[in-house]
């Protein structure tokens, strides 16, 4: 899924808002929807960029390691089918 916005630029919209600009004139001037700024604040509150990028880091090693327990768990299945068969 393609993000139209970068982490970067979704932190320094939060840090916007902290200093003072309404959340309606920041959705407004980039073109993003309220709902979008929130859930941003959710995810990023409190955050500066290397936060951002140490989560990025963290949650493709986490896809990542995920994808390989799956594959494992798919070989140990067949391999317990293989040897389960009576020949």
């Amino acid at each position: 899924m393609k993000k139209r916005f970068t982490d970067e630029q979704i932190i320094s919209f939060l840090k916007q808002a902290e200093a003072g600009v309404p959340v309606m004139e920041l959705c407004r001037q980039h073109g993003f929807s309220d709902a979008s700024f929130y859930n941003w604040r959710a995810k990023f509150g409190g955050m500066t960029v290397p936060d951002a990028k140490r989560l990025r880091d963290l949650e493709a090693e986490n896809a990542q390691l995920k994808r390989l327990l799956a594959e494992s768990i798919l070989d140990a299945q067949a391999l317990k089918a293989a040897l389960g068969r009576k020949y």
